[in-house]
């Protein structure tokens, strides 16, 4: 028989977990900030409803994956525990606290994850402890391939709850590719490479990754466009279905999303992998011609990354199953995306 917690009129639910000493808050809630996802009253999403719906497919399910979203505050607590409901996701080649569990920064320094115990369908709740009990800045970070419906989060009762330190750079980074841009196959959502670009800069971001669905269709395309962002990066080339039709809509959609930012920089980037194949040299060719012919017509904010260069700080022990990164190919990722950002001043 468990503990039941009361949060508030609306909200009360039930804890294995001891909560001697411990008061539970509603991420929702201030002083608590979420970034990178919104709640529309029933879950957590990265992108509207209806705008899953119309593209259809499993954008209806993984518009629901919370890949980038964050969770905010600052509190001197010894204690932090999450109580989280939601679908979680499971696959082979993919390791539960990636797939499923929360992370924890204290700054840009990793504290702990939140482990499920073993794969269950809708949550799990946990507890971590630490002996310092100074005040910190945490982020907790969202799982890269479940559903979070609901997030509470427990700290010691007497603890002070701040509201965040803002992101220096506020405007977010937004992010539109394959399962390689939502995460797969991190061993945590800290270290997708997005996570490692928002602790270097201190900048906000959007992660709109679709495993299998990225098609730079119309509707997210114009989706995307209407962002207020300050970095647009995009790579979707792995769910291309052949080269003709990543030719048929990558430039098309880099018109789109320039059209509407003139100044905005957008950085395209082809598959990371270490060696390709003639076909996918001809995907390279395609995603360069993009970029070539931006140049041409005079754009001076638009950049581009071979894959290959990717690999530069992970060669061919990147890769987990020849296409999706482990985290030290996530880290390789980062690093030479950081460094273009950093010596270009695009943030």
């Amino acid at each position: 028989m468990g503990t039941k917690v009361r949060i508030n009129d609306n909200v009360e639910f039930e804890t294995s977990l001891n909560t001697e000493g411990f008061r539970f808050y509603d991420s929702k809630d201030a002083p608590f900030k979420v970034y990178g996802v919104y709640h529309d009253g029933e879950k957590f999403r990265r992108m509207p409803q209806e705008l899953g719906d119309k593209l259809g497919g499993w954008h209806v399910s993984l518009s629901r994956n919370t890949a980038g979203g964050r969770v905010r505050f600052r509190t001197n607590s010894k204690r932090f525990a999450i109580y989280y409901e939601g679908d979680m996701g499971q696959m082979p080649h993919f390791a539960y606290t990636g797939s499923c569990g929360f992370d924890m920064y204290f700054g840009s320094t990793y504290a702990g994850t939140f482990i499920p115990e073993d794969y269950k369908t809708m949550g799990y709740e946990r507890l971590i402890e630490f002996a310092d009990g100074d005040m910190k800045e945490v982020t907790i970070n969202m799982p890269l391939y479940s559903e979070v419906d609901k997030l509470y989060i427990g700290l010691d009762e007497n603890a002070a709850v701040e509201a965040p330190t803002e992101y220096r750079i506020t405007k977010p980074i937004v992010y539109y590719g394959s399962s390689i841009t939502q995460g797969a196959c991190a061993s945590r959502p800290g270290i997708c490479y997005e996570g490692y670009i928002t602790r270097r800069f201190d900048c906000d971001h959007i992660n709109l990754g679709f495993s299998g669905s990225a098609r730079a269709q119309v509707e997210i395309a114009e989706y995307i466009a209407s962002l207020d962002m300050s970095i647009f990066v995009y790579d979707y080339d792995y769910n291309a279905d052949d080269p003709e039709f990543l030719e048929s809509t990558h430039e098309r959609m880099f018109k789109t999303v320039r059209e509407s930012n003139p100044d905005l920089p957008i950085i395209m980037m082809s598959r990371p992998k270490f060696c390709l194949d003639n076909e996918e040299l001809k995907r390279v060719e395609i995603i360069n011609k993009t970029y070539e012919n931006a140049k041409a017509r005079g754009d001076k904010n638009v950049y581009f990354i071979d894959g290959r260069d990717l690999c530069k700080y992970c060669g061919d022990e990147g890769l987990v199953d020849n296409i999706h990164p482990t985290d030290h190919g996530f880290a390789s990722m980062a690093r030479v995306l950081g460094d273009l950002i950093e010596e270009n001043n695009l943030l």
